[in-house]
């Protein structure tokens, strides 16, 4: 869109008019958000600069940015006086510049923040995670998640939100709100605190999305999280925790990752990732049906994938460019969806992607 009101505001111009005119005509955030998810050290690289005229050249107009990394750290460093100095990095060594950077830019800012899987917390704190007999549990991929049955956590983590939005974030986006994959097959052999939770896993995880919007409402911030795709075409995920009508009734967003590589045989599509537009299609058609039954349902903006997932195997995967990205755009229009992000976690996008292809 941006492209097009350049080119209308130098046609205007051609004919006398003043360029406050223009400025006044253009209100950027009542579009469809369409964004990129960006990591947090690439802000600081001569990358950002390729991301940012990627955004202006096209009709994307946000950028998720991680505040709360994947590890649990700070990606800025706060005030010495903030509880949360002891945890900052200087991935982003200049938060307000990267801010008046997106907002000179008319980018939308969405700030990630990845709640549960914390080894930073978990390890400060073991009594806030889980433990065996030798520390600390990690998972099979060496991540430490805390314990979502603990108001400390969550406090915790919403305290972090709030040091995006005095940052100037717009939006919180909340990920991994779960529980870890699979955690009903290990947590017998464990030791962690749920004697103050009055609740299941599902319970914990939706009080948790409730409490975070209630307490981010005085900074008229919006609120969004991203889920798995699978936890709406399944009643809920009840191992990890989610559920997603829950969810999506305490947010202002809801964002499934849905990318076609993560599925196995599903809506009659026996190698999603090589049919990207049958696959967003499918789940679109499951999430539409149950949005409607919320009596004021968030707005869908899922996460596509911009990717290409190898470790599929050979006649398991294809090469994703610019038809496969268009793809799942295209298909997520056609079901009446018209906000999405793009996740790749290089930062590294497909070149000449018609971001509205419709």
């Amino acid at each position: 869109m941006r492209k097009y009101l350049l080119t209308l505001f130098v046609i205007l111009l051609s004919f006398g008019h003043p360029f406050h005119e223009i400025v006044l005509a253009s209100k950027p955030f009542q579009e469809p958000i369409r964004g990129i998810y960006v990591n947090a050290p690439n802000t600081n690289k001569p990358v950002f600069s390729q991301l940012i005229s990627l955004v202006n050249s096209t009709d994307l107009n946000a950028m998720v940015i991680d505040i709360k990394d994947d590890y649990g750290n700070l990606t800025f460093i706060p005030s010495k006086k903030s509880p949360y100095y002891s945890i900052g990095r200087p991935y982003i060594p200049k938060p307000s510049s990267l801010m008046n950077t997106l907002k000179k830019n008319n980018i939308y800012p969405i700030a990630r923040i990845v709640v549960f899987k914390d080894n930073v917390l978990a390890n400060k704190n073991p009594n806030l995670s889980y433990q065996t007999t030798n520390g600390v549990w990690k998972n099979a991929r060496g991540d430490s998640f805390t314990n979502p049955f603990l108001k400390e956590v969550w406090d915790y983590n919403i305290g972090l939100a709030v040091e995006a939005v005095r940052l100037g974030f717009k939006e919180i986006q909340f990920d991994y709100v779960r529980f870890p994959e699979k955690f009903e097959r290990v947590e017998n052999q464990l030791v962690y605190d749920k004697s103050a939770f009055q609740g299941n896993r599902v319970t914990a995880v939706s009080e948790f999305v409730k409490y975070a919007r209630e307490k981010l409402k005085p900074y008229n911030v919006k609120v969004s999280v991203d889920v798995f795709g699978n936890a709406t075409v399944i009643p809920e995920a009840s191992g990890i925790g989610q559920n997603f009508t829950t969810i999506a009734q305490n947010v202002d967003v809801i964002s499934a990752m849905i990318y076609p590589s993560h599925w196995t045989a599903i809506f009659g599509i026996p190698k999603p990732d090589l049919q990207p537009y049958q696959l967003v299609e499918g789940y679109a058609k499951v999430e539409n049906i149950r949005l409607k039954q919320i009596s004021n349902p968030p707005i869908s903006r899922p996460w596509l994938q911009d990717f290409t997932a190898s470790w599929l195997g050979a006649g398991n995967y294809k090469v994703y460019g610019k038809k496969e990205v268009e793809d799942q755009i295209r298909a997520l229009h056609a079901q009446g969806i018209k906000e999405y992000l793009l996740w790749n976690a290089a930062n590294i996008y497909t070149p000449n992607v018609d971001y509205t292809p419709y």
